[in-house]
């Protein structure tokens, strides 16, 4: 494990055992042609070096692929010529023309290519002063496009596999950026609500404690209550975040008695009308959540607000929700983390949240998509 991080980390581990593999087959066969070949002499010190020079300009053939296969080229070339035994040493500018072929493409390999076969013919013929084209000029033809296909074929399957991996990769960043703002939005409905009942609820016991002592028991426990929920709440989130896994109780408007009960006791009058039916459970938690948010806002913000009417009404393929509250002079509210994690949840859906000021208070309106409903 520890030798595949180093050599992820060191692309020269790499470069250096494929080019110590070449030197390898090409010292060794080489060699081993010119003894059993009897008309051959023996591979001497000055071949050997000469196959080494040529091998180890592999090591530099990431950074300049065309001029290190020009050169293995040409120096395969020249070592045939001079009658040196003879071995597999067109293996090196194989490898040289299969990076080129990699890095720059098929059109500039091919090019280069090209060039570098009419240049050796044309150094035969200076040499040979003969034009004749031998069955060895058809294998080295055949012999670059084999290896120009080849280098296509792997640059094309390896650019699909990076093109995989950012997309996986953008993906997992659109995921967990998703995860983020949902429990952010989980976070601020959950204590949003709680702290505008426990802040309503404290006022009231404050204002009341001398003269009332029953009336701010009452609140105390409506604070009590609430901060007993919230905590919950965010046991449930914090439990989410740790396990990696939604075991959370999803938010319904089965509760939405509880609900309406909570902004009663901060002193609202509620009267809901119509019913949600059966919802999926996308759809309920999304409805359940902007119906808290536009109660907490009630709570927190509208002035003088005394009277909150609550409309469900199922229409054919939608649930359309409707918050009005009656409080006066209201103003037209600056986006905050609220309203845009309403907006959110029903965005998400494919559905839409309105807000705005009416006659005589504040009105939020969501319209959310029910499938397989109509």
């Amino acid at each position: 494990m520890r030798q595949d991080r180093w050599r992820g980390r060191n692309p020269w581990f790499g470069r250096v055992f494929r080019t110590v593999v070449v030197l390898v087959i090409v010292l060794g066969a080489t060699s081993a042609a010119s003894h059993w070949r009897p008309d051959a002499h023996p591979l001497g010190p000055p071949g050997v070096a000469w196959l080494a020079a040529t091998v180890l300009t592999l090591l530099l053939v990431h950074e300049f692929p065309l001029a290190i296969f020009v050169a293995t080229a040409a120096s395969s070339y020249v070592y045939y010529a001079v009658g040196e035994p003879g071995g597999p040493v067109l293996l090196v500018p194989a490898v040289a023309l299969f990076m080129l072929t990699r890095k720059r493409g098929p059109m500039t390999a091919g090019i280069t290519a090209a060039a570098v076969l009419f240049a050796a013919y044309v150094a035969y013929v200076v040499t040979t002063r003969s034009f004749a084209i031998n069955a060895g000029a058809g294998v080295a033809v055949l012999w670059s496009a084999a290896v120009i296909g080849v280098g296509t074929a792997v640059r094309y399957q390896f650019a699909a596999i990076t093109a995989r991996r950012a997309q996986a990769d953008e993906h997992r960043h659109r995921m967990a950026e998703q995860e983020r703002l949902r429990i952010a939005r989980e976070v601020h409905d959950v204590v949003a609500h709680s702290l505008a009942m426990i802040n309503v609820q404290a006022g009231v016991a404050a204002h009341v404690a001398d003269r009332r002592p029953e009336q701010a028991k009452e609140a105390l426990l409506n604070i009590k209550a609430a901060s007993a929920s919230a905590l919950n709440d965010l046991r449930a989130t914090l439990a989410v975040l740790r396990s990696g896994e939604d075991k959370a109780p999803a938010p319904s408007l089965a509760q939405i008695d509880e609900l309406l009960d909570h902004a009663r006791a901060a002193g609202l009058q509620v009267e809901l009308h119509g019913e949600a039916g059966e919802l999926p459970a996308p759809v309920d938690g999304a409805a359940y959540r902007i119906l808290q948010e536009s109660l907490t806002n009630v709570v927190r913000h509208a002035e003088s607000a005394r009277r909150v009417d609550v409309r469900l009404e199922r229409r054919p393929g939608a649930l359309a929700l409707t918050v009005r509250d009656d409080g006066r002079g209201t103003v037209e509210p600056t986006p905050g983390h609220g309203l845009r994690g309403m907006r959110e949840r029903a965005a998400a859906l494919g559905g839409q949240v309105e807000a705005g000021i009416t006659g005589d208070g504040f009105e939020v309106r969501a319209e959310l998509p029910v499938e397989g409903d109509g």
